[in-house]
Formats: C-alpha cells, structure tokens, sequence
C-alpha cells in the first residue's frame, strides 16, 4: 500500500517509527507535510494537489497534525475521507478531542468519570470559582499540548486573576478541580483499533504538578487496572478514535480522564514500554484495507 504520513517533522522520533513500521511490512511509506496541499472541488469531485502534482495513488494517511494546524489539518483530513482514503483518526475526533471542553462534553455524555470541570468564564468566575470551594484548582487553556497552558492556581485570589488574564487576552479555557493524591502522577495508554497496547505511568519533576515527559517528567512500565483498561477503551469508543492516547489520573474516586490526544507522541511510550507501537498502527490499517 502506499501510505503518507501527515507532518511537518520528518525526522521526528514518531514519524521515523512509522516508517520504519511501514517499510518492514512492506509499504511504500511517504511524509508530506499538511501546509504543501491545496483542497479542491473539480467537477463535483474533491481533489488533492501537494504543490503542483495531483495526489490520487494514497490508499491510507497517519496524521500527525501539529495543534497549531487543527483547523487546516482536520480540513486536509476530511478531505482526504471524502477521497476514500483511510485515515487512521478521523477528522471530527480531531477536532472533538483537540478542544478540551469539546471532548469532556462528549465524554461527560457516555457517565466516562472525569475530574469536576466547568467552561471559564470572566462574566461568572467568582461563582464558578466558589463550587470548588477553598480548594487549588488547574485552569487549562482548550487547545494546549505537552502540559503548556495548564496553571495550578493554589489560591481563591491567583485563580480570579489568571481567570481575569486569560479573558482579557479572549483566550478560552476551564476550570477543573486538582486532585492532590495523585501528585503529579498520571497513566497514559494508547489505544489502538480498541486494544490497549502499551500502557505507563508518568511522574511530574521535582517541583512541577505537570508530568509531561517533554518537561521533564519520568515514566515507568506498568499494567493498568481492569477499571482503567475500561474506561480507556470507553473513551477511545465514545470519541470514535482509531488511534490515540488517553491519560488517566489515579484518585480516591478511582480512574478519572484527563484528556485524549490524536496525535500522541510514540518516543516515550515505545522507550518505556518496549512496544512497537507504530507496528500495530501498521496493521490497523491493513485490517482496515483489506
């Protein structure tokens, strides 16, 4: 099959293991970068042009779009469907899950247990603030990635002016209650074709809440729980995501969601886990053009 991989970093940890996953089953593997096309509709019919040549010989694609590119990313995507082409995420899940509130309404709706989380708001921030009462809270913008955009606001008073800031600015985000038990740690799983395949548990740095592996943060190997294989599978489901990584906070009430990403990044999950990752992306799409 000829597959293109969706990204603007070739020589990325990720976009290298899908080729590499591509090439010894066979494929012809190829990245194109998503800001090189140009969308179409020529005579009642969708169309695709990467720079001058029109692309018609795709059998499958693997976005990676970045998330500074959701809206002409999941367009390309879309695109790309209306052409029969496979992707390995759809464009709407995309979309769902790169909006925080989005992907949390949608999860809310199929009782998929999260932390308690309100839209922000600067017209109702001291009501919306007192339902978490005296407690820290974490304030995410909706469209932030490797823990950038989320704040711990420890205090009643830094939580109304991080609130005030971040409307002014008319920048989106919500309120979502912290959980303390869980300092700093989190599980990321990646899903694949309704399998969990690989699983670990992050641990934030010294000194930070975050536990990001891009900042710093450490990871282990680890089985997760029946609950936690559960809710990871029920999520991935409700959002219709082929392929994505869902992290899950360990707390008192049991495993809560914290966010699903689309494009999840492969080096720190294959390094800690072992697991061939981009192999059973690989297949996922075999079964699927069979």
């Amino acid at each position: 099959m000829n597959i293109a991989i969706l990204s603007r970093g070739e020589f990325l940890y990720s976009t290298q293991s899908l080729i590499t996953a591509g090439e010894a089953r066979n494929h012809e593997m190829e990245v194109l970068d998503p800001t090189l096309f140009t969308s179409g509709i020529e005579n009642g019919t969708p169309v695709l042009y990467y720079g001058s040549e029109l692309v018609d010989d795709l059998n499958a694609i693997i976005p990676r779009i970045g998330a500074t590119n959701t809206f002409f990313g999941s367009a390309l995507v879309r695109q790309f469907e209306a052409m029969g082409v496979f992707s390995i995420v759809a464009s709407e899940s995309i979309l769902q899950s790169r909006n925080k509130w989005t992907s949390f309404q949608i999860l809310a709706s199929a009782n998929i247990p999260m932390p308690k989380t309100f839209l922000g708001s600067a017209f109702q921030a001291e009501e919306t603030l007192q339902r978490f009462g005296n407690n820290p809270v974490i304030i995410k913008v909706l469209e932030g990635t490797h823990g950038a955009g989320v704040i711990l606001a420890e205090t009643y008073q830094s939580a109304l002016s991080t609130i005030e800031t971040l409307s002014a600015s008319e920048v989106r985000f919500v309120i979502q209650e912290y959980i303390a038990e869980s300092k700093g740690c989190d599980v990321r799983a990646i899903v694949v074709d309704g399998v969990v395949v690989a699983a670990m548990k992050r641990q934030s740095k010294k000194g930070d809440f975050r536990s990001n592996l891009h900042r710093g943060g450490s990871s282990e190997l680890i089985q997760l729980t029946p609950e936690e294989n559960k809710i990871a599978l029920k999520t991935a489901k409700t959002l219709r995501m082929g392929v994505c990584g869902i992290d899950i906070l360990q707390s008192k009430q049991g495993p809560m969601v914290l966010e699903v990403n689309s494009t999840p990044g492969l080096e720190g999950i294959e390094t800690t886990t072992g697991v061939d990752i981009s192999k059973h992306i690989i297949r996922y799409i075999e079964r699927n053009k069979q």
